[in-house]
């Protein structure tokens, strides 16, 4: 099943879109928003999902479906918190700083809690008031939505709690996340708004490209026009979804409408850092990592931040070419 959020008040207006992403229907006589399904998802997810069958087949015409229209799919969250399930993005950002990394890294996962109230609409310009020292900076990633899951939850049943599958840009301020970690006390000002993709998806949508908690398909990030990364979202992922959701219900439970994100998509190259795109690699998902391994290789960075103008967009295909969750695209603009 897709669902996706018009653009309506707060909360979006809950529709219900084709396996193409050409058709749309309403949805409101079931659940007015994502949230209110979710709230009641093993009674709501049956009657959605007989609605899209319906639209699959034609029973019913529905309208055109206009991603540009669309909110993220929950336009504000309960609870977002983002992990850092590719831990070779971690080692390189570290070994850049000459920093050694805590073997815990490869068994604990790296989460914070970011803000959930004004997430931006997946086609909304990313608005800052300086690019200069901000090193403004995307990260693709995939994120999971969960019903209610309680404190203390195993990683196995963790699993059961994923109802639904989407993209994100954890949009990141690089310039300004040393002097936050400095303090001891995290992010937050270098952790603005996020998006996320048009459309979400149930796990079964995405058949056995969705395995042991991990989507087993390329996410390819496009920078001003030129592939920048596309590499495949269910290799070297150290920590599986349900691994990161178990640890973020360690000491408390998560309502039903949580967000918890992958981290930055990270591929290895033969044991070592990847390559770019355009030298025959898989690249990367933020600006970021190219920077860490341009510090290595050659002592400093060349490739500079996201400055206003500069465009973003982030998609995954299927086998067959066909998007599956919608295309975020995102210009950085001056406040």
């Amino acid at each position: 099943m897709k669902l996706a959020s018009l653009k309506s008040g707060r909360d979006g207006q809950l529709v219900v879109v084709s396996d193409d992403l050409t058709r749309m229907a309403p949805a409101a006589e079931i659940a007015p928003t994502l949230q209110n399904a979710l709230d009641d998802w093993a009674e709501k997810s049956a009657q959605l999902e007989a609605l899209q069958a319906k639209l699959n087949s034609g029973e019913i015409e529905g309208e055109a479906f206009d991603q540009a229209k669309c909110h993220s799919p929950l336009p504000r969250a309960y609870h977002w918190a983002d992990g850092s399930a590719y831990v070779n993005h971690v080692e390189l950002v570290r070994k850049a700083r000459n920093a050694e990394m805590p073997e815990s890294f490869w068994t604990d996962p790296l989460m914070y809690q970011g803000g959930s109230d004004t997430f931006l609409a997946p086609r909304e310009p990313v608005k800052m008031p300086q690019s200069e020292g901000f090193g403004i900076d995307f990260e693709a990633e995939i994120a999971v939505i969960t019903d209610d899951v309680p404190m203390g939850v195993s990683a196995e049943a963790a699993l059961k709690h994923i109802k639904l599958v989407m993209l994100v840009n954890d949009v990141s301020l690089r310039g300004l996340i040393p002097n936050e970690l400095g303090k001891g006390f995290g992010f937050y000002q270098s952790k603005p708004s996020s998006a996320f993709s048009p459309v979400c998806v149930t796990p079964q949508q995405l058949g056995d490209n969705w395995k042991e908690g991990k989507l087993h398909l390329p996410l390819v990030s496009t920078l001003n026009g030129d592939k920048f990364g596309e590499p495949n979202a269910g290799i070297d992922m150290t920590f599986h979804f349900g691994q990161l959701i178990a640890h973020a219900a360690k000491t408390r439970p998560l309502g039903a409408g949580t967000i918890i994100g992958s981290g930055t998509v990270s591929n290895k190259l033969d044991g070592g850092p990847g390559k770019p795109v355009k030298e025959g690699g898989v690249g990367y998902s933020c600006i970021a990592e190219i920077r860490m391994i341009e510090t290595i290789q050659e002592g400093k960075p060349s490739t500079s931040f996201m400055q206003f103008g500069d465009k973003i967009a982030i998609e995954m295909l299927d086998e067959k070419g066909q998007s599956i969750f919608g295309r975020i695209e995102q210009t950085v603009e001056q406040a």
